[in-house]
Order: C-alpha cells, then sequence, then structure tokens
C-alpha cells in the first residue's frame, strides 16, 4: 500500500505562528511514524548530516473552516485508520504541556480551533480528504 504525509495549515495564521505550527505536527510525525527519519548520511568531504524526512510532505493551506471541517471528516469511521496529529488553540494557547492537558480536556469540538492537522496513511484515502486543497505558498 502507497502511504502519504501531509499538513494541513490554516493560511490566515501570522507566518510566525505557521512555523510554529509546522513544526509541532512534523515533531509529532517523526515520533510517531516508523521509518519517516532517514539514518545519518555523510557527505563528499565525509561530513556528518543528521536524518531527514525520507517522505514528502506537502504542505496544504484552508482556512479555519475547512480546517474544522476537515477535523470532524477525520472522526469518521472511514478514516479511523488514519495518524492524525492536529494543533489547536488549547495547545497553542497554554504554556506547559500539563496546562495544555488540563485546558483541552475542558474544550468541546465546538470550542476548539485547529491551526494545522497532519495525516499520514493511504494515500488514496489522504488525496480523498486533502485532493481540493492547494499547496501554503
Amino acid at each position: 500500500m502507497v502511504m502519504k504525509c501531509v499538513m494541513v495549515i490554516n493560511a490566515d495564521l501570522p507566518t510566525g505562528l505557521i512555523a510554529n505550527t509546522a513544526a509541532v505536527l512534523a515533531l509529532t510525525l517523526g515520533k510517531e511514524i516508523e521509518g519517516i527519519i532517514g539514518p545519518t548520511v555523510k557527505d563528499g568531504s565525509g561530513h556528518s548530516h543528521t536524518g531527514i524526512t525520507t517522505t514528502p510532505i506537502p504542505i496544504l493551506k484552508g482556512d479555519a473552516k475547512k480546517m474544522k471541517e476537515l477535523r470532524s471528516t477525520l472522526y469518521d469511521e472511514e478514516f479511523s485508520d488514519l495518524l492524525v496529529v492536529d494543533f489547536s488553540n488549547a495547545a497553542q494557547s497554554t504554556n506547559s504541556y500539563e496546562e495544555y492537558t488540563d485546558k483541552i480536556s475542558t474544550f468541546t469540538e465546538h470550542d476548539l480551533e485547529y491551526l494545522g492537522i497532519a495525516i499520514y496513511g493511504a494515500k488514496k484515502k489522504v488525496n480523498k480528504l486533502t485532493g481540493s486543497l492547494g499547496l501554503l505558498r
């Protein structure tokens, strides 16, 4: 089965918050997906370079409404086999993981606003969800 990984980020966010969202999503993907980070390599001069992602990760754009719709769709049983990483206002507005876990436990799906969502899984399913979205530029 061919796998695919994408990030969808709210394009209306300030540049710094877009960068932070992508970094948070990427770190979690790297932790969760076996083999997504390649081994250390050496250049022609013999210097080592820590492994980077072995999988292209297009960054697609959405807006607040699209992000909420996408996250809601990802709760459907049809997509339960996909790895989904989301970064929300509950996370962005806290200063520690403990504060985040406390805060998100009080939020309902209506309170959550998504800054970014990463999706990894079967290419066909990922494309079905994100194929109409443009690249974030």
